[in-house]
């Protein structure tokens, strides 16, 4: 068996890993939360009051509680809601229907979350990991390495902060709540699978455990972690599994998903179809069209052989290439016959939606860059 690449590590992950952020009210279930309250020497209901405020009321910061007593604030600040993520830069294109948020966490870690806006929904795009460990040569995150997990509230907390966002009103021509969740930013989520699970938990149970979205509105990509999603099929959970390909065939996609020299793409596929099975819920194939790499026509009629009469839907990327890289977007009359030909074989597809190219709306780009701007400002300091 072909071994996996080394995967670039920052060489102060294992300093990162060990020192996980402070506990917070997202890490906990209501019971968890009443013991916690309990042992600070506050009455349980108070459980209930802070988790009202967080997840109904999406309000992150103690101080603005003000139905609780000004000495309480201070405790539950330290040790119910302490904070997870620092903004570093809060970027807004598509006339403000896409908001881009950089964060620092306690440790240094820089990820990333999007909020996009449409007509009928709001939804938000967060990250699982600071780094990925996965190595995809494309993506901005895999060049840069994993960091370390994030915590279950480190999740969870990225959802609240762009669920206030869109409920101030600042997306116009969008309902002012948010509806969908997708676990596609920074990071192989099903490589974090216990803190993974456990966010979804919360943002799926009702005020004021959670924030209440339904299950059929979550998305959980992976690059094909295969007994992670055999795993996740045994959840009792509807959330829609999206299966990153980018390629049908094993040549190409170990290259582009080293992950494949394990798990090969009828291994993946059969996990697939078994988690489609056991869930009623559609697959989402991801497809990065990259320009002479995996968009020539007969990968598409090999992929359309693949997946007809199967519940999948095929959701193409128009692939947006990271400064320096040797990838690029496969031209738009490649990617129209791409479509053609997997429809003629009577496979659902669409293709995405590009949102946030002038903001680095790659995941990775944003929170490179600001690792390049601070090394550059180490240099002339």
């Amino acid at each position: 068996m072909t071994s996996l690449p080394l995967i670039p590590v920052d060489p102060d992950a294992r300093a990162r890993r060990a020192a996980m952020p402070p506990r917070h009210l997202a890490d906990l279930d209501l019971a968890g939360r009443r013991a916690l309250v309990a042992e600070l020497g506050e009455p349980a209901f108070r459980a209930k009051q802070v988790s009202t405020h967080y997840f109904g009321r999406l309000v992150r910061d103690p101080r603005q509680m003000t139905d609780l007593p000004a000495a309480t604030r201070g405790t539950f600040a330290e040790h119910l809601l302490p904070t997870l993520l620092t903004p570093v830069r809060e970027l807004a294109c598509d006339d403000g229907a896409t908001r881009k948020a950089l964060w620092r966490l306690h440790d240094g870690s820089l990820v990333e979350s999007v909020l996009m806006g449409y007509p009928d929904r709001v939804t938000v795009c967060i990250s699982s990991q600071a780094g990925c460990g996965m190595a995809c040569p494309f993506c901005a995150t895999g060049q840069a390495g994993l960091t370390r997990n994030l915590s279950t509230a480190e999740i969870v907390d990225q959802a609240v902060y762009l669920a206030g966002v869109a409920a101030s009103g600042a997306v116009a021509g969008s309902p002012p709540r948010l509806s969908h969740v997708v676990f596609m930013g920074m990071g192989e989520p099903l490589a974090n699978y216990s803190r993974v699970v456990a966010a979804i938990r919360r943002l799926v149970a009702p005020a004021p455990e959670g924030l209440g979205l339904s299950q059929r509105h979550i998305t959980v990509s992976t690059v094909g972690l295969v007994p992670a999603i055999r795993r996740l099929a045994s959840e009792d959970l509807s959330v829609t599994l999206a299966l990153s390909l980018h390629a049908p065939d094993d040549d190409l996609r170990d290259e582009l998903v080293p992950v494949n020299q394990r798990w090969k793409v009828a291994e993946v596929l059969d996990a697939a179809w078994d988690y489609a099975a056991r869930t009623g819920r559609r697959v989402s194939i991801e497809y990065a069209m990259i320009k002479n790499v995996n968009d020539q026509p007969w990968r598409a009629d090999l992929l359309g052989r693949l997946l007809a009469g199967k519940l999948a839907h095929v959701n193409l990327i128009p692939l947006n290439p990271t400064p320096g890289s040797r990838w690029d977007a496969s031209p738009k009359p490649v990617e129209r016959e791409f479509v053609r030909r997997l429809r003629d074989a009577g496979v659902s597809t669409t293709v995405r939606d590009t949102r946030g190219r002038e903001i680095d709306g790659a995941c990775g780009q944003l929170a490179a860059a600001e690792d390049r701007d601070t090394d550059r400002a180490g240099e002339t300091a």
